[in-house]
């Protein structure tokens, strides 16, 4: 079993989301074509039978720090790399430009591999265009490998995974193999807003845009009570049941996880008991 941090870095608007959340088959970080859109470090955990591969999805890195937001995006974008296995540099199959040394200035003093990624290859009409982009490629950096894809259509992202995973070191899961973010659903839940306001809304505006959740309340909350009263309620009144049953003192510690669509799971299935039949 292997398992690790893989970073995604790169320029913004290079697909370092879309390529998260394709490889994790799922939403998590949201997408849209103006810069800035990704302003959070975001962990997405995908967890297969032989490695656990945690990538962490970056804002972009961005050449001007007159504003104290791109200074903020720049901080969280570099302060992940001296803490990653393997880093993934996203470029675009459309050429290699000046944003992109910018961001790769910040890899000049790291020791963790690195591979290219050239996205958006379905882009490309004549595919033989990529040849002078590579061999440009390999002048910039040492790169320990270099991999065509389409975040957007999933083309060769296995060859991409299969690489990545030759980067992580060998040990146990980092996360349970059910968890697929850091993040809560109440974060989620305000980047999705923010998402639909981003696209939606006139060229400026978004920037000066940012989203709170001020309630949310999900089945979780509902089980656990407020201030925990009704769990610890279902506890003590469950632990008297064993009791007698059992006719011994029991210690009885309950918790509340949230695991989704576990009822339409077949994996899920087995894992809860319902193996019997």
């Amino acid at each position: 079993m292997r398992s690790g941090y893989i970073a995604l870095l790169g320029q913004p608007n290079v697909g370092k989301s879309t390529l998260l959340n394709r490889l994790l088959g799922q939403k998590i970080s949201i997408t849209s074509r103006r810069p800035q859109t990704t302003r959070h470090r975001v962990l997405g955990i995908q967890t297969t039978d032989s490695a656990q591969t945690i990538f962490v999805d970056t804002p972009g890195i961005h050449d001007s720090e007159e504003k104290a937001m791109n200074r903020y995006l720049n901080r969280a974008a570099r302060s992940v790399v001296g803490d990653v296995n393997a880093i993934a540099f996203m470029i675009s199959a459309r050429g290699w430009t000046k944003e992109d040394d910018y961001s790769l200035k910040s890899l000049e003093h790291n020791d963790a591999p690195v591979v290219l990624v050239i996205n958006k290859v379905d882009q490309l009409g004549d595919k033989h265009h990529l040849l002078p982009l590579i061999d440009m490629a390999r002048s910039k950096h040492d790169f320990i490998d270099i991999v065509p894809i389409s975040a957007r259509t999933g083309a060769n992202l296995e060859a991409l995974e299969s690489v990545l995973q030759r980067l992580l070191p060998e040990g146990d899961l980092i996360f349970p193999e059910d968890q697929i973010t850091d993040r809560s659903e109440r974060f989620l839940a305000a980047e999705i807003i923010r998402e639909k306001l981003t696209r939606r809304l006139a060229k400026e505006l978004p920037y000066a845009l940012t989203v709170e959740i001020e309630l949310f309340k999900g089945q979780k909350g509902i089980v656990i009570g407020e201030k925990g009263k009704l769990l610890k309620t279902i506890g003590e009144q469950s632990r008297l049941d064993m009791e007698k049953l059992f006719d011994r003192k029991v210690f009885l510690q309950t918790w509340v996880k949230v695991r989704k669509s576990w009822s339409d799971d077949e994996r899920s299935f087995a894992s809860l008991g319902f193996d019997d039949v």
